[in-house]
């Protein structure tokens, strides 16, 4: 067996923190209280984020409606298309109508025809020429205001989009007035009253899940046989030294001193040998040590593994 009472029970520890500021109006549960995933927490108020909600979802219908209505200038557009398109083509058999006239009074000789006639002629020639440039550029100014009414669409559904992510948004934070709990645990460093104004720096509480582990720190020179998969003992000194079992999950790939906040420096010229320990993670067989008793982060327990039959 290879033994050390330098090993301590470790478990996560999840920390709950407000996601938008507000006032506390309700605080559900205790130091020390087991909770289930889902349980209410604390109640933040709500009021800021219901009116915040209530302008996101009024900017959100108006902005639908700006989108309905430019989407019925696109017909309207498109019928104006259709019009000027049909100018044109009036406008351009006028033209050719005035133009043979005024053609074949040229053709006739001067003696033959009426001056005023063929005067009358060459102004109506020129009248439907400039009714045809016309017709024209109603028709330009239709197909101009048919890209103007699309674009205007494409503008009214971005404005869509965007309002619709406001609404979201203020639904996400007036959600985070009720704070759950994220997972199944025990409530501890509970800091958080009723009444008090809370941002989203402030720790409220933590919650330590049922789920715990061992870290036991061998020394070095233990480690020559031990492998993962290897059985273990554990005594807890909180329990009376009552024996738990587990096994060997696996050996950290680095001493503790390597991954210090200050490692130690040995290319001083002063270096003295100093044995190493390495973290070893034990997971038990069962956490759970019944009679109303839990394991809890940061417990002492000496612990035995068998490296050798």
């Amino acid at each position: 067996f290879a033994s050390t009472d330098d090993a301590f029970v470790e478990a996560h520890v999840v920390a709950i923190s407000p996601q938008v500021s507000a006032r506390v109006l309700k605080v559900y549960v205790d130091d020390n209280q087991a909770v289930r995933a889902g349980d209410p927490l604390v109640d933040l108020d709500p009021t800021d984020y219901q009116v915040a909600l209530a302008q996101a979802k009024g900017a959100e219908a108006g902005a639908r409606g700006k989108r309905d209505q430019a989407k019925t200038q696109v017909p309207a557009a498109e019928a104006g298309l259709r019009e000027a398109e049909a100018s044109v083509q009036v406008a351009e058999v006028n033209f050719r109508n005035a133009d043979a006239d005024l053609k074949r009074y040229e053709a006739l000789e001067e003696r033959a025809r009426s001056r005023q006639q063929y005067d009358n002629a060459v102004s109506a020639q020129k009248t439907a020429a400039a009714q045809v440039a016309q017709a024209q550029a109603r028709l330009a100014s239709a197909e101009s205001q048919i890209a103007t009414a699309k674009a205007a669409v494409l503008a009214s559904e971005g404005d869509v989009n965007r309002t619709a992510a406001d609404v979201r948004r203020a639904e996400v934070n007036l959600g985070y007035t009720k704070i759950l709990a994220p997972s199944d645990g025990r409530v501890t460093r509970k800091s958080v009253e009723a009444g008090a104004y809370v941002t989203p720096t402030a720790a409220l509480l933590a919650i330590v899940p049922p789920d715990v582990w061992v870290v036991a720190n061998y020394k070095e020179t233990q480690l020559e046989h031990m492998r993962v998969g290897q059985p273990v003992e554990v005594s807890v000194d909180a329990f009376g030294g009552q024996d738990l079992t587990g096994k060997v999950q696996s050996i950290q790939a680095g001493t503790g001193s390597r991954f210090a906040v200050l490692p130690a420096e040995n290319a001083t010229g002063n270096f003295v040998k100093v044995v190493q320990r390495v973290p070893v993670k034990i997971v038990l067989d069962n956490p759970d040590p019944g009679g109303g008793r839990f394991l809890s982060p940061g417990m002492s327990v000496v612990v035995k593994t068998k490296v050798r039959d």
